[in-house]
């Protein structure tokens, strides 16, 4: 076939494309469904003859509180740290440039990386006896 037949051919085929499409028959409309959760006493809202409503019931003490799907601790959230570690990092990443800062600026700097290496690691140590002393 010669390519201006090819072009033409392909071309009626893709205008006549739509047309076929609307000599389809219209589909039915779906049934709508809605699942409500009602508590206590309240009245589950009556189905339609377009809509179904299926209702589940809990406790009036259930009303208000978080989903029990969200209630749990996550696996991957981080371990909960004190105020008093806070400030005490605050206070460390505020002192810049003065004896025992840890900090390449400065004169003392120098003394404070190993003031917190100690003192990260008697941290460390300390809670590693307390974690051991809590398993039975």
């Amino acid at each position: 076939m010669p390519p201006r037949l090819l072009i033409a051919a392909v071309s009626g085929l893709l205008l006549s494309a739509p047309g076929l499409a609307q000599d389809a028959p219209a589909a039915a409309p779906k049934e709508r469904m809605s699942t409500l959760i009602v508590f206590g006493n309240d009245p589950c809202p009556r189905s339609t003859s377009d809509e179904i409503v299926v209702c589940a019931r809990m406790p009036e003490s259930e009303r208000y509180r978080v989903p029990k799907r969200f209630r749990g601790k996550r696996e991957d959230a981080p371990a909960p740290d004190t105020w008093a570690n806070r400030v005490s990092t605050l206070e460390t990443v505020s002192r810049i440039g003065t004896p025992n800062s840890c900090s390449p600026v400065g004169s003392g700097g120098q003394t404070g990386c190993y003031s917190q290496f100690l003192r990260q690691s008697r941290d460390e140590r300390r809670q590693a006896e307390a974690e051991a002393a809590a398993i039975p």
